[in-house]
C-alpha cells in the first residue's frame, strides 16, 4: 500500500509539474504578441520567436532520457526545472530581438521535461497500468491552455514584463512541490548509460521514420498551432488578446487533457486503426480550415451577384476543437505503435520520435510566418498542415497494405 501511495504521489506531482513546464514552454504564444508590436517584428520573426523554446526543448530530449536512466528521474526533473528559472525571470528585462531568442533557448529546457517525466512515472507502475499512467502524465500538455487563460489577464493587469516574473516564481514553487511529493527509487537507475550512438541506431528501422512523421503531425502540429492560434484570432477576426487566447484554448485544452483517453482507445482498437482515423479527421478539418476568406462576383442574367465565403469564428473554433481532440488521440496512438513494435527499445525510439515531433513544432510556426509574409493569406498555415496529413495518409496506406492483406488471408484460412 505504501508503494502504491508513493506511485500515486509521483504521478500527481509529476503531472502538475509537467503542466507548469508546458505552460512556460508555450509562453511566447501570448507573450510574443506584445513583444512583436514593441519590436516591430514581421510574421516570420514572430514565428521564430514563438518557436525558439521548442527547438531547445526538442534537442535535449534524448540526452535527458539518458541522464534519467543513469541518475534517476527525480533529481533530473528537479534540476531541469530549477535551471530554467533565471532565464524566465530575465525575459522581463530583455529589449532586443536577439536577447529574447537566446533566453527562449534556455526557457525551452522546460519542454524537455516530457522525456524525463515519462520514464520516471512509468517505472512506478506495473506494465498493465503503465499506459494509463503515461497518458495521465501526458495530459500535462494542457499547460498550453493554462497559459492562454492566465497570461492575458496578467499582461492586461500589470504589463507584459510582469508575466515572466510571475512564471519564474511559479516554477520555483513547482520545484518545491515536486521535490516534497515525489520519491527516489534506486532500482530505477540503469547501471550503464546508453550512448547517443546507440540511441541513433534505431534510425535504421523504417518504422521509426514513419512514426516520426506521424508524430510531427499530431504533436508538432499541436505545438505549432498552440503557438500560432492566439495571434491568428487577433489578426483574422480582430479579437482582443483575452478573447483570442480564450478561443485558442478551445484547441489547446482538449489537445492535452484527452491524451489519456487516446491511450485507452488505442489499447482497445489498436494503434493502426486509431491513427488512420485521426489522420482522416485532421485531413477533412484542415481542408475546410485552409479555405481563405473569399469574395466572388458572378455575372448573371440579372446582373452581378456577389458571394462572400468565409468561416465564422464559431465554425472555425469548432473545427479547431475537433482537430485538437483528434491530435490528442493521435499522440497516444503513435506511442502505442512504439510500445507494440519496440517493447525492448521503447526508451530510445520514444526519444527519437519525440525529438521529431518537437522539431516539427519548432519548424511549423516559422513556416506559418514565412507563408503569411509571402502570400498574405493567413489560412496558408492550414494549407501546409493539410499537405503534411496527406503525406501521412499515403505513407500509412502503402506501408500497412501488405500487412492488412496478409491478415485477411490468414483470417480466411482459419475460416
Amino acid at each position: 500500500m505504501a508503494s502504491n501511495n508513493k506511485a500515486v504521489g509521483v504521478l500527481a506531482a509529476s503531472t502538475f509539474s509537467f503542466t507548469i513546464c508546458f505552460a512556460i514552454w508555450m509562453m511566447f504564444a501570448v507573450l510574443g504578441i506584445p513583444i512583436k508590436k514593441m519590436l516591430g517584428l514581421n510574421e516570420t520573426q514572430f514565428g521564430l520567436l514563438a518557436a525558439m523554446p521548442v527547438l531547445s526543448g526538442s534537442l535535449v530530449r534524448v540526452p535527458l532520457g539518458i541522464w534519467c536512466d543513469k541518475y534517476g528521474g527525480r533529481i533530473v526533473f528537479f534540476l531541469l526545472m530549477l535551471a530554467t528559472v533565471p532565464a524566465i525571470f530575465l525575459i522581463s528585462y530583455a529589449t532586443e530581438f536577439w536577447q529574447f531568442l537566446v533566453l527562449g533557448l534556455f526557457i525551452g529546457l522546460a519542454g524537455g521535461s516530457f522525456s524525463v517525466g515519462t520514464p520516471y512515472v512509468a517505472r512506478w507502475f506495473p506494465s498493465e497500468r503503465r499506459g494509463l499512467a503515461m497518458g495521465i502524465f501526458g495530459a500535462g500538455n494542457s499547460g498550453s491552455a493554462l497559459t492562454k487563460f492566465v497570461a492575458p489577464a496578467i499582461i492586461a493587469a500589470w504589463g507584459w514584463q510582469a508575466l515572466p516574473k510571475v512564471y519564474a516564481i511559479a516554477m520555483l514553487i513547482t520545484c518545491a512541490i515536486f521535490w516534497i511529493f515525489t520519491a527516489t527509487d534506486p532500482s530505477h537507475k540503469s547501471n550503464s548509460a546508453i550512448s547517443f550512438g546507440a540511441q541513433m541506431k534505431v534510425l535504421g528501422d523504417r518504422r521509426v521514420w514513419r512514426y516520426c512523421q506521424y508524430y510531427s503531425v499530431v504533436f508538432g502540429g499541436y505545438v505549432g498551432l498552440a503557438l500560432w492560434m492566439t495571434k491568428y484570432y487577433v489578426g483574422e477576426y480582430g479579437f482582443d488578446l483575452k478573447l483570442a487566447a480564450l478561443l485558442a484554448a478551445c484547441f489547446s485544452l482538449p489537445g492535452g487533457v484527452l491524451r489519456a483517453v487516446g491511450g485507452w482507445i488505442s489499447d482497445r482498437y489498436g494503434a493502426y486503426k486509431v491513427t488512420w482515423w485521426v489522420m482522416w479527421v485532421c485531413w477533412v478539418c484542415f481542408f475546410l480550415l485552409s479555405y481563405p476568406q473569399t469574395s466572388m462576383i458572378i455575372t448573371t442574367t440579372r446582373g452581378d451577384l456577389k458571394l462572400d465565403l468565409a468561416l465564422s469564428p464559431t465554425v472555425f473554433t469548432v473545427l479547431l476543437f475537433i482537430v485538437g481532440t483528434a491530435m490528442a488521440v493521435g499522440k497516444a496512438s503513435v506511442f502505442k505503435f512504439i510500445a507494440d513494435d519496440f517493447s525492448d527499445n521503447i526508451g530510445a525510439v520514444s526519444g527519437v520520435v519525440g525529438l521529431a515531433g518537437g522539431l516539427g513544432g519548432f519548424i511549423l510556426p516559422i513556416l506559418f510566418g514565412a507563408l503569411l509574409d509571402m502570400t498574405g493569406v493567413r489560412s496558408s498555415a492550414f494549407m501546409l498542415l493539410y499537405g503534411t496529413v496527406c503525406v501521412s495518409l499515403v505513407w500509412m496506406h502503402y506501408s500497412f497494405r501488405p500487412e492488412v492483406a496478409a491478415a485477411a488471408v490468414k483470417a480466411q484460412a482459419k475460416a
